[in-house]
């Protein structure tokens, strides 16, 4: 390889590691940008639904900022991609599966011990708490 080839190619990475920095710094603003106004929607006199779903939407550009940007899954292969979000689906099957294991309605207490415990003299106390 020639020494002015060499060059250009140094040359040719610094310019590309530069907009890489500019893309950084501008997704940043972005994602603060969109913190902004999550702020702004919790304090507007709207319905919880909207504010629910709009903060859902919100949170879920960041993330999608986030990973793709700032994680550079955007300049990787495919492959990883597919990887990040199979781990992604994964992760977010078993947290509803345990969510729904473990309910609140699931853990209520059943058998003949709980029901002798409702008819003693704490009866009171006890159904009150269910």
């Amino acid at each position: 390889m020639s020494a002015t080839t060499a060059a250009h190619a140094h040359t040719a990475d610094a310019g590309h590691s530069e907009n890489k920095f500019h893309i950084f710094v501008q997704v940043a603003m972005l994602l603060a940008v969109i913190t902004g106004l999550e702020i702004v929607v919790i304090y507007l006199p709207l319905p919880y639904y909207a504010v629910f779903v709009s903060l859902a939407f919100l949170s879920i550009a960041k993330f999608m900022f986030v990973i793709f940007i700032f994680m550079h899954l955007k300049w990787d292969k495919v492959f990883c991609t597919l990887l990040f979000f199979l781990g992604l689906v994964l992760a977010t099957g078993t947290s509803i599966a345990l969510h729904a294991l473990f309910s609140a309605e699931a853990s209520k207490p059943v058998g003949s011990a709980y029901d002798t415990a409702l008819a003693g003299p704490n009866a009171a106390r006890i159904g009150s708490l269910v």
